[in-house]
């Protein structure tokens, strides 16, 4: 017969009994239906098109069962359950339902069953089936609290309903999992799920289902209603007090909106996928109707919404659970109260207002209470209906509140407390008073920036910031950052520091020079907190210098003199180098973890004790140059002396290696060198040496030396094998000398971001390999040919080049950013290789998807490129080239 689009239930049953091929019919019958929801989409309310996505599969499900004649059996019924059983369906749901039985089946019920299970499957839909008697449903019920819980929300689709009605009184709260006993295993659920998710909201590729603020959490809160107070919906709980009806518009609101981006995910990917990887989160910003504005792009406008909303849920589950732990756990308890002033008191262990009208006659008690939570470390939180008091009247935070003595007054105890800094701007953050507070900050709540090297909001990194300040004044953290800590001790004002890290980042989002910007909020912040002009100039100041030590550190030659110099006269005085520093490193740790390793603790340790030596000199008594060499080549002199190496071999050795060497190395390692070069076997080998790198006493990363005959390929050879052995470069120095010969130096850190250590196989592999490969590099002729990860694929970075000439050194600095991948380095030494460009120094850099790689490179004469026509075919060559990410990666 002709399809039809819509029938109703008599006319799709007699159609499908008519057709030839039933299950095709019923899958061709869905899909036209779904295409007519998602037609819908624009137009048409979420609820009604999760309701009718249920409906339309409940019409096929219906015939089905009719279809294969178990509509006339007794004794046995066809069930929905779970999201399905609600009546609340995505166009990839899986659809569960039960086949609830009162006795076992024979065998013709049996095959009646088989060939409706399969005919589900014809259709299309991912179905996840039960078949099992009335007393298996029970039994089981008691044991398994999610079997519980999927027939509190069942309901009859065919067969008697009188069986799902005895299953639901047997499996009550009178016969098994009373509203107590339900509510604590319910809780510890939510407990480990929200675990699996490092308890955030903010995760890079969220699951709007499973993880906290997704729709499992306020599912938790629909179960615990209805088990405990027979509440068929939420918006019943406003009629039992439990929500407002304010509360119940946020939570409605909140719901629809992750329907949406559920509905529209399910479209997308045609699979019942919760997940917002990278591979969705562009296309869905645009499905849903955003655009790129001149500060962010759609897909970062798209996930702001997405984790504000996650947020609200969550504080909203927060609440209610613990409304629901007072009354379905402790009801029966007697409260143990204990007066703190006239507005606060504790009650079992939760702060809590003295009265209802607390807030709205005292306004500047909304941070009292987090003051009063620092100051009381042992409080186990807010109690619940004074949180729902606290976000009721954050309405009265308004300009002449924040500009209010008493309350920056309040602001600033706070920052300067012993305790619990972190946990309560935390704390203020979820309950939207630090947002109302400080404008500026409730700008950044959600906010996300589209790379894999922020892997947080700017709001959860801005608090991290702060918790790895405080982190610095225990005593277990000095072994992990034992000078950061050394120097946080020594500041005058941490309150400063602080609040530099509250400002940081405050003016992402709004375009133009965020550390700029974020300097003026930071002025006005102290002008009105009360801080003398002094503090808030050192305040400023941090926030716009808060990138300057770590780019120094990353992309600068900082075993260079000039270079120090340069920066300790950008920082001035040891005042601000210390809380710079201790703020580099907080920020640093709180953007990504993989980002801090042993060799950019290094790094920074360095420039901090070469620039803390420079202030002391005096910036009017710079180091020469010379004074350097001259220092450097006596004191590893000495150490080989000291073990009766002669003299006049060391000098004939050091004769022919030029100046640069004995700048950029230090006494140690040159010591090391000349030792293996003066004692080795054959001196036509290449020399390979591997160890932990000497810039301190802790290890930054592992050193490799090598000393071959200079070949125009030997850097591109080179990084191809290092990159070959999962070796990531972090740092590589390269010096040739008057004879010919490559003294190269390369820092790198092993797959998981470690030094190699003294994993004696590995290290042997390493050597061999690179040896291998240094005595014929004229044979290397491709690059490695790993996949590009995942992730990565997702990102459009362009490729930018900047050259320009560093007229100190004698070279040309060439800057690359664009996108990491398996075998970049080796192909960029192709390119200079084929421009006749020798690599003299690299710094390396790896910020998630994305490379800022610096070059410092030198013609076959060892002189800068000079030929403007030559510099711009390199650079457009190089853009051309990496802007190809399938070269070498597909």
């Amino acid at each position: 017969m002709t399809f039809s689009p819509a029938l109703p239930q008599e006319q799709l049953f007699e159609a499908l009994q008519e057709s030839a091929q039933p299950g095709q019919y019923a899958r061709q019958y869905l899909e036209q239906g779904q295409e007519r929801l998602n037609q819908a989409f624009a137009s048409t309310d979420i609820t009604e098109l999760v309701r009718d996505r249920a409906d339309l599969v409940d019409q096929v499900m219906i015939a089905a069962w009719s279809l294969f004649g178990l509509a006339e059996r007794d004794g046995v019924a066809l069930v929905a359950v779970g999201g399905y059983g609600r009546a609340e369906l995505h166009p990839c749901s899986d659809v569960d339902v039960l086949v609830l039985m009162a006795d076992s089946p024979d065998q013709t019920l049996r095959d009646c069953l088989e060939r409706f299970v399969a005919f589900l499957w014809d259709m299309g839909l991912e179905i996840g089936h039960a078949v099992r008697t009335l007393d298996e449903c029970v039994e089981l019920a008691r044991e398994d609290i999610t079997v519980a819980t999927n027939i509190m929300e069942a309901r009859t689709l065919g067969g008697s309903d009188t069986l799902r009605l005895q299953l639901e009184e047997r499996t009550g709260p009178e016969h098994m999992w009373d509203s107590a006993a339900f509510f604590a295993a319910k809780w510890q659920e939510q407990v480990a799920r929200h675990k699996r998710f490092n308890d955030t909201e903010y995760n890079l590729e969220p699951d709007l289902k499973n993880a906290p603020g997704g729709l499992r959490d306020v599912q938790m809160i629909a179960w615990v209603a209805k088990r405990h107070f027979n509440a068929d919906s939420l918006e019943a709980l406003v009629d039992v007090g439990f929500l407002t009806a304010e509360e119940y518009g946020v939570l409605r609101k909140c719901l629809d909106y992750l329907w949406e981006v559920r509905w529209q995910l399910h479209v997308h990917t045609e699979r019942n996928e919760n997940r917002l990887l990278f591979d969705h989160q562009r296309q869905l910003a645009t499905r849903l109707g955003h655009e790129d504005s001149s500060a962010n792009l759609a897909v970062e406008h798209f996930m702001k919404g997405f984790y504000r909303v996650a947020l609200a849920l969550s504080v909203l589950n927060e609440m209610l659970l613990q409304l629901f732990d007072e009354v379905i756990l402790h009801n029966e308890k007697p409260d143990q109260v204990r007066p703190l002033n006239r507005r606060f008191q504790v009650r079992n262990d939760y702060l809590e207002v003295t009265s209802p009208q607390v807030f709205e006659k005292h306004p500047s008690a909304l941070l009292e209470a987090f003051v009063l939570m620092a100051q009381n470390p042992q409080l186990k939180g807010i109690r619940a209906s004074t949180v729902r008091a606290l976000i009721y009247n954050r309405r009265q935070i308004n300009e002449a509140f924040r500009n209010d003595p008493e309350n920056t007054g309040l602001f600033m105890q706070l920052l300067r407390s012993p305790h619990a800094l972190f946990s309560q701007l935390r704390r203020m953050k979820r309950y939207g008073i630090l947002g109302k507070y400080l404008p500026e900050f409730g700008g950044i709540i959600g906010m996300m920036q589209y790379d894999l090297f922020h892997i947080y909001t700017v709001d959860a990194h801005t608090l991290l910031v702060i918790k790895n300040m405080r982190r610095l004044r225990y005593e277990d953290l000095r072994e992990e950052f034992p000078l950061a800590s050394e120097v946080f001790y020594r500041l005058p004002k941490p309150e400063l520091l602080y609040a530099a890290g509250l400002y940081h980042d405050i003016a992402k989002g709004r375009g133009g020079d965020h550390s700029e910007l974020g300097a003026e909020d930071a002025i006005a912040f102290c002008q009105r907190h009360g801080l003398t002009a002094w503090d808030g100039k050192l305040v400023a100041w941090l926030v716009r210098s808060h990138l300057t030590m770590s780019v120094t550190a990353q992309r600068k030659d900082i075993s260079d003199p000039d270079v120090v110099y340069e920066f300790a006269r950008k920082v001035g005085d040891l005042v601000h180098l210390d809380y710079l520093y201790v703020l580099t490193v907080a920020d640093i740790n709180a953007t990504n973890p993989t980002l801090w390793n042993s060799w950019r603790a290094s790094l920074l340790r360095q420039l901090y004790t070469e620039t803390k030596r420079a202030l002391r000199r005096g910036l009017n008594n710079p180091v020469e140059k010379q004074d350097w060499i001259d220092e450097t080549r006596d004191a590893a002199m000495k150490m080989l002396t000291e073990r009766d190496h002669d003299p006049k071999a060391i000098e004939s050795l050091w004769a022919n290696i030029g100046d640069e060497y004995f700048l950029r190395e230090t006494p140690r390692d040159i010591s090391w060198h000349t030792e293996a070069l003066l004692d080795r076997d054959d001196p036509e080998d290449p020399l390979v040496l591997i160890r932990e790198s000497s810039q301190s006493v802790l290890a930054g990363g592992s050193q490799i030396f090598i000393y071959t005959p200079d070949t125009r390929n030997l850097f591109s050879a080179t990084v191809n094998a290092l990159d070959t052995l999962g070796l990531t470069i972090m740092d590589a120095r390269i010096i040739t000398s008057a004879d010919g010969f490559s003294l190269d130096t390369y820092i790198v850190l092993d797959e998981n971001g470690t030094p190699i250590g003294e994993d004696w196989p590995r290290i042997e592999q390493i050597r061999k390999m690179l040896t291998e490969t240094l005595k014929h590099p004229e044979r290397f002729s491709s690059t490695v040919s790993r996949r590009m990860p995942r992730r990565h694929k997702h990102f459009d970075v362009p490729t930018q080049v900047l050259i320009s000439n560093d007229i100190v050194n004698d070279r040309t600095a060439v800057d690359i950013q664009t996108l990491d991948r398996p075998g970049l380095l080796a192909h960029i030494g192709r390119i200079f290789m084929r421009f006749e460009l020798l690599v003299q120094n690299a710094r390396i850099a790896t910020l998630g998807e994305r490379v800022e790689d610096v070059f410092f490179i030198t013609d076959l004469d060892g002189d800068p490129v000079s030929d403007p026509a030559l510099c711009q075919e390199l650079q457009e060559t190089l853009i051309k080239e990496l802007d190809d990410k399938n070269n070498g990666n597909s």
